[in-house]
């Protein structure tokens, strides 16, 4: 079922709950990307791309840092040989934490790191990965325990694209 993104998350603050599943599209929300005043639309960034889009609880915890984000970076041209366009890394840190973290690994120009400090993006999953096409989600997978590296790593999706 494709659904007007407008209509179906007209908003997202923190009282409103919403899970992503394969056919939804991605929510119409800012982020930060580089500073506070720098804001992303998720949707936009998606809009004729296809993409991957991951989110992790939180910049420099251990098992992101040694796993989740270094996959990624490092498979970057992976991804890209598989047609992806954009991967984006979303954590409830500040758009600072997130920019500092993206240069301890590497990511400029491979990995967007988007901090989401309200949490109102991530509030229902912390850990996960999705593959997105012109912002439609097509594949998710989200860790069973909310926060471990199983399904959610880059080896993970690239299987799957």
């Amino acid at each position: 079922i494709h659904h007007n993104p407008l209509l179906l998350f007209p908003s997202m603050g923190a009282t409103v709950k919403h899970t992503y599943q394969v056919g939804m599209w991605l929510p119409c929300s800012d982020l930060h990307e580089g500073t506070p005043d720098q804001r992303v639309n998720v949707l936009e960034l998606f809009a004729g791309k296809k993409g991957v889009l991951f989110g992790v609880p939180g910049a420099f915890t251990p098992g992101c840092h040694m796993a989740h984000l270094p996959g990624y970076v490092q498979n970057f041209y992976r991804f890209q040989a598989k047609g992806v366009d954009v991967i984006a890394c979303v954590s409830v840190n500040d758009a600072y934490v997130m920019s500092a973290w993206g240069l301890a690994h590497g990511a400029e120009g491979k990995v967007r790191m988007l901090a989401d400090p309200t949490g109102a993006f991530t509030q229902v999953y912390s850990e996960y990965s999705m593959l997105v096409e012109n912002g439609l989600v097509m594949k998710i997978f989200v860790e069973p325990d909310g926060g471990g590296l199983t399904c959610s790593l880059a080896q993970n999706i690239l299987s799957v694209i």
